[in-house]
């Protein structure tokens, strides 16, 4: 079997809450590994959107059976 990455998108108005989204997602994260964040804002007239795409899989997927 080939790896199986997986994808959580994140995302707030409010920095505050986006980051703490972002650290409860990431402590759910027990048996995996996180491979790639990437991070973007956007204005929105008044406010700006922070955003996160969590790329991750499980651990023990990497050079298992063939």
């Amino acid at each position: 079997m080939g790896m199986n990455p997986k994808f959580k998108l994140i995302s707030s108005n409010n920095f505050d809450l986006f980051e703490e989204r972002l650290n409860e997602f990431v402590e759910s994260l027990p048996t995996e590994v996180i491979l790639e964040v990437k991070f973007a804002t956007t204005a929105l007239n008044t406010t700006v959107e922070y955003s996160a795409l969590v790329q991750y899989q499980q651990a023990g997927s990497w050079g298992q059976g063939d």
